[in-house]
């Protein structure tokens, strides 16, 4: 029961990693706050993860009244906000810079960015009075970057930015700021992404070989990360990106079996 008595804010709670974190907080003894801007996926989510002490509440981040209300929302059913995890994000579209719109990069940023900033500037107060802590859900390309992604890459870069800076501003308020950064994981919308593709089995191979350890994960392993990161037993970690990779940082590995080319020039 790591996080018995803890109220967690947790935006994109209803699908995804962020629905593994929401089933493994509930279950270490958290009591929820679950935001999302889609009324489906909270149906979808209310009648798989019931209970007294979990609240769903539809808004978008990038919203700032919709995050003022959901915040004082929160507080007001349960008292108190220890935690605000900031796992809401989009992804599409997935293009070069030059070929992605400025409504498509302002949403991005407006979302993956300003939905930081709105639930920081709204509920900073609450974390200083019971000297909680934040979660980011970034992403291993906002460190080494992806081709044909650059609007989604350059919002997860600013993230991995942005944790560093607010862990150095709220430390002497005792509020701890820390990031995880996914490669790939098998969330529902990656799994609609490898169907639509020509060949799906190349792309699941594809997926399994760019880590290191073989196989791209469950969210169930980034949760287990994020457990971590919000416990107490992280309670001297602050301004950390996590990479939770399986490797994949440290270099595409090379097919199991494929020989290595020699280069004879």
């Amino acid at each position: 029961m790591l996080l018995k008595n803890k109220v967690i804010f947790l935006t994109g709670g209803t699908e995804g990693i962020g629905f593994e974190c929401a089933r493994l907080y509930h279950s270490a003894g958290a009591m929820l706050s679950i935001i999302s801007d889609s009324e489906e996926s909270i149906h979808k989510a209310a009648t798989t993860l019931p209970g007294n002490d979990i609240i769903f509440i539809r808004a978008d981040v990038s919203k700032a009244n919709d995050i003022k209300s959901a915040i004082a929302e929160t507080i007001n059913k349960f008292g108190k906000i220890d935690v605000i995890h900031n796992n809401a994000g989009i992804s599409n579209p997935s293009k070069t810079a030059d070929d992605t719109t400025e409504a498509e990069w302002d949403r991005l940023f407006e979302v993956n960015v300003k939905g930081v900033y709105n639930t920081t500037r709204f509920g900073i107060n609450e974390l200083k009075r019971t000297r909680g802590n934040i979660l980011n859900t970034g992403s291993l390309v906002g460190d080494i970057g992806q081709e044909i992604h650059a609007a989604y890459s350059a919002t997860k870069g600013a993230i991995n930015a942005l944790t560093k800076s607010m862990a150095l501003d709220y430390a002497p308020f005792g509020i701890r700021v820390n990031a995880v950064a996914p490669a790939g994981v098998w969330t529902p919308m990656l799994r609609t992404w490898s169907k639509q593709q020509p060949d799906t089995a190349m792309v699941e191979n594809y997926l399994d070989e760019i880590h290191a350890l073989g196989y791209c994960p469950e969210g169930d392993v980034v949760a287990d990360a994020c457990l971590f990161l919000i416990s107490d037993h992280a309670r001297f970690i602050t301004g950390c990106i996590l990479p939770v990779t399986g490797g994949a940082e440290l270099g595409y590995r090379r097919p199991i079996n494929q020989p290595i080319q020699e280069n004879l020039i």
